[in-house]
């Protein structure tokens, strides 16, 4: 059966498509795709995730014929707040106003 894996980085996009024998699972289509090898970086067992067309799934999931296996990339986490760094914006936009106008 044909699938398709994926591996989307910010600039590019790792894409690998594959005959698989019927009854490969996510992570038989993961391995034999070897972007494993190419990105390192790729942690299964902590940090990243695997789909088929947007949906999480286990690696032990049966693949179907035409299906995309997607490997996310964990969210990054920012520590700021974007109102409060909004609002930290609109006082020094202000402040500024106010020492032009002086």
């Amino acid at each position: 059966m044909k699938i398709a894996v994926v591996y989307a980085l910010p600039h590019e996009q790792d894409y690998v498509e594959l005959e698989l024998p019927e009854g490969a699972t996510v992570m038989d289509a993961v391995r034999a795709s070897g972007i494993l090898e190419r990105h390192p970086e790729i942690d299964l067992e902590r940090t990243h995730r695997l789909g088929v067309f947007a949906k999480l799934v286990k690696p032990d999931q049966p693949l179907r014929e035409g299906d995309r296996v997607e490997i996310y990339r964990p969210i990054m986490r920012t520590r700021r707040d974007p109102y409060a760094a909004e609002k930290k914006r609109r006082i020094r936009e202000k402040k500024a106003r106010r020492s032009a106008s002086s």
